[in-house]
């Protein structure tokens, strides 16, 4: 008899499961050369300067909304262990989203509070922050930030925000800059000639089923094993899994995962197409005709218009 409450666990288990791809190790390889190296070669917890001006590196890391590249740089700075706290809980790293409203004041001033300053004064002119940061970062040995969705910062004192960031990659305290964001975050750095040649870039493909269907293919397999669920028999779903999370792997891996909640609360042994359909149609809130997994050419459904052109596709349909 299927154990629905084991199942349940299970599932819970696999929500914090890493999948480990050639992504992790590019990213990390990014990050690690934001670092300075002792006499033996190991890293050390001090942003690398370049020989000729003295001025540290930055690492841009750019991707659609679900790409999992928040998650992918968390993880990689969590495991390097040169950037843990120190003992007494003091940060090597900062690392903040960009706070609501989107300026560049908010942004310092929660930088600021990550750095456990005590009362920043909004009130204080924009550059004057600054240099209160600076001092804490110098201060505090802090060898890396990090801003993510850091699109949303230059809606705004786009010239400002650059200048500001070119000033944190200089002189005493300067710090390593990652950034990670949309598109349009690289859009932005590419505008600014001396920004740009301070960063690495690197963006996260969509999801093609010619080249990455077999591998995610082996993931629901295993997902299902783990759980206990029967595998799903449906020739063309992880096409219609794809187009539905648009192309991009950590939507794939939450639309699997929803499916599979659905399964285990309808108490069903075996993982259905129909279980895909209902996980697809809460998030979107469609109809069956609209449903990718209910819809006969379901590459024709339009699941993102705006993104519709940059969509990768891994077939291509005779209309």
């Amino acid at each position: 008899m299927f154990d629905f409450t084991r199942a349940e666990q299970a599932l819970e288990g696999l929500r914090k499961l890493h999948i480990g791809t050639d992504r992790d190790a590019e990213v990390a390889t990014h990050i690690k050369r934001l670092l300075a190296k002792d006499g033996q070669g190991n890293l050390i917890p001090v942003a690398k300067r370049t020989p000729d001006l003295g001025e540290t590196r930055g690492f841009m890391l750019t991707g659609e909304p679900g790409s999992g590249k928040s998650h992918l740089v968390e993880r990689t700075l969590r495991k390097l262990s040169v950037l843990q706290p120190r003992e007494d809980g003091t940060p090597r790293c900062l690392q903040s989203s960009v706070p609501s409203p989107a300026t560049f004041k908010s942004m310092i001033l929660q930088l600021l509070k990550e750095s456990g300053y005590p009362n920043a004064n909004p009130r204080k002119e924009n550059w004057s922050l600054v240099q209160d940061l600076r001092y804490r970062l110098e201060l505090l040995e802090i060898s890396v930030i990090w801003i993510d969705e850091a699109q949303d910062l230059f809606c705004a004192e786009r010239k400002f925000i650059l200048r500001a960031l070119k000033s944190l990659m200089q002189g005493d305290g300067a710090v390593a800059v990652i950034l990670s964001g949309t598109e349009e975050l690289s859009e932005v750095i590419r505008s600014d000639s001396q920004v740009k040649r301070r960063f690495t870039a690197m963006t996260l493909p969509g999801m093609v089923e010619q080249v990455d269907g077999a591998s995610f293919q082996t993931i629901l397999t295993q997902y299902c094993q783990r759980v206990g669920l029967d595998e799903p028999h449906a020739p063309d779903l992880i096409g219609r899994i794809f187009h539905g999370a648009r192309y991009r792997f950590g939507r794939s891996i939450e639309l699997l995962l929803m499916a599979m909640e659905v399964a285990i609360d309808r108490e069903e042994a075996q993982l259905t197409v129909d279980h895909f359909a209902v996980a697809y149609a809460m998030n979107e809130s469609c109809g069956a005709s609209e449903n990718v997994f209910y819809a006969e050419h379901y590459w024709l459904i339009e699941t993102d218009p705006k993104a519709e052109e940059r969509s990768p596709r891994g077939r291509k349909r005779n209309r």
